[in-house]
């Protein structure tokens, strides 16, 4: 009879060997889930070769098994010097991905990929590799490394401190963002804005910053005029800055074209084609209403193409109404208010202050900056949901980062939880005991145990 007791209590409390925060724990399986059950009726278009909507469950719950493990492997890491060594090499990684993106390498064992018109992805071994979702995660963690390590003054170089920085954070800092131009510009924008704040929260002084900025702003410059000097050579430098500015500015018009161009024209399914994928997105946001249509009922599917990818969130809302967009919101939020307590626990720890706080930010970033390209508000970015859309690589990139996100909790675990016990009580102690008092009479005499007729005031409920 012991040993069975004994197996039922560690049975119910099996979450409290979990060391790493609880809360970042239940958001991660509440995602992985909402991945999977989005996947089953999400897109037709990732449907090929006979395959079933169940094939596409069987894939994208391999892909999360993998995910986990990927967490579960990074949680169990509980040396935070094997992530600060690690992340020394991030933007050594992110140069080299970029650099054969750039010169579309194209071998037999690995061959960067042309969609779109743009070059973003690495086939490896025939495994897909989404290189700016790689760099998002390896540039947070180098920058990490990199202002702990100045602050520790363990940089070699130089003995300025404005050489180190020019170095070791700006001159990083400005290659990465020039490199990222010719797949992506709204990707060059998120990783360059993130990497700014990155370097604003670990220490970086107004003056610098401004510099920096500014250093920004004339390479910006200096690639727009190259694009207008040889847009018109047929090969031109630097080619999606167009593809930015008329996604901006409507250079198109493609709504006044599809209503100029008569139906059938190649001009008029050009413009429909165009703005299919925004429009379709709104309306299903529009028919999703407050409670949706329900599960596999969505009808804009067959009209997005990447339903599963940069229109995810219009989906939920179409199939669960806003009640599952509120529900998703509440999520990240959620995420990013643990993590700022999280970071603000781990004690003198710099390294794994910033960290937290950049990988909560990117995750929680991204995923609004979705949220705002489908209802339509700003350009389109590309930008996935993080851990619901579909996306192998992308979704292994973030797996690792809440598992970092996870491992570093650990640190302030004991921290939160004497916060915790710390914690004023909702109830004054005299208070609840008045209460209880109270109570108990009351359950007196109800049973019948006294006669509140001829009780004395003390009694007096």
């Amino acid at each position: 009879m012991a040993d069975a007791k004994k197996k039922k209590i560690s049975f119910w409390t099996f979450a409290d060997h979990f060391e790493g925060d609880k809360v970042v724990w239940i958001i991660v399986l509440l995602l992985v889930l909402f991945s999977i059950v989005c996947m089953f009726s999400s897109s037709s278009r990732l449907l090929r070769d006979g395959m079933t909507r169940l094939d596409l469950v069987k894939n994208q719950f391999f892909v999360v098994l993998a995910g986990l493990a990927v967490i579960i492997v990074c949680y169990n890491i509980k040396n935070i010097k094997f992530f600060r060594w690690c992340s020394q090499w991030g933007f050594l990684l992110s140069f080299v991905l970029l650099g054969l993106l750039d010169i579309h390498v194209s071998l037999p064992f690995l061959k960067a990929l042309n969609i779109n018109n743009a070059y973003r992805i690495l086939s490896v071994a025939g495994f897909q590799v989404h290189v700016f979702e790689v760099v998002k995660v390896a540039m947070v963690l180098y920058l990490a490394w990199a202002m702990d390590a100045l602050k520790r003054g363990e940089l070699r170089g130089p003995s300025d401190l404005l050489w180190k920085k020019i170095i070791y954070l700006y001159a990083p800092f400005l290659i990465i963002f020039v490199m990222i131009i010719p797949g992506s510009n709204s990707s060059a924008l998120i990783i360059g804005l993130l990497m700014f704040v990155m370097i604003l929260l670990g220490g970086g002084n107004l003056r610098d910053m401004t510099i920096l900025a500014v250093a920004a702003v004339l390479l910006l410059g200096i690639i727009f005029g190259l694009y207008s000097a040889t847009k018109n050579s047929g090969h031109p430098w630097f080619g999606r800055i167009g593809t930015g500015i008329a996604r901006v500015f409507e250079e198109d018009h493609w709504e006044q074209q599809a209503i100029d161009n008569p139906k059938g024209t190649v001009a008029y399914q050009e413009a429909i084609d165009a703005i299919r994928q925004p429009y379709s997105a709104k309306i299903a946001i529009k028919q999703g209403g407050v409670l949706g249509k329900g599960p596999g009922q969505s009808t804009q599917r067959y009209v997005v193409p990447d339903m599963s990818e940069d229109f995810m969130y219009s989906f939920i809302i179409e199939e669960y109404g806003l009640i599952g967009g509120i529900f998703v919101i509440f999520l990240y939020v959620s995420l990013l208010a643990r993590g700022s307590i999280i970071a603000r626990n781990c004690g003198s720890d710099h390294y794994a202050k910033l960290t937290v706080a950049g990988l909560c930010l990117l995750i929680t970033g991204q995923a609004f900056l979705h949220m705002f390209v489908n209802a339509d508000i700003g350009p389109m970015t590309g930008q996935t949901l993080p851990l619901i859309s579909h996306g192998n690589s992308a979704f292994l990139c973030f797996s690792i980062a809440f598992g970092i996100i996870l491992s570093f909790s650990r640190i302030a675990s004991r921290r939160i939880d004497k916060e915790t016990r710390m914690a004023e009580p909702l109830v004054e102690m005299h208070e609840a005991a008045a209460v209880k008092d109270r109570l108990d009479d009351l359950d007196a005499f109800e049973s019948g145990q006294i006669d509140l007729q001829n009780a004395d005031d003390s009694y007096d409920l």
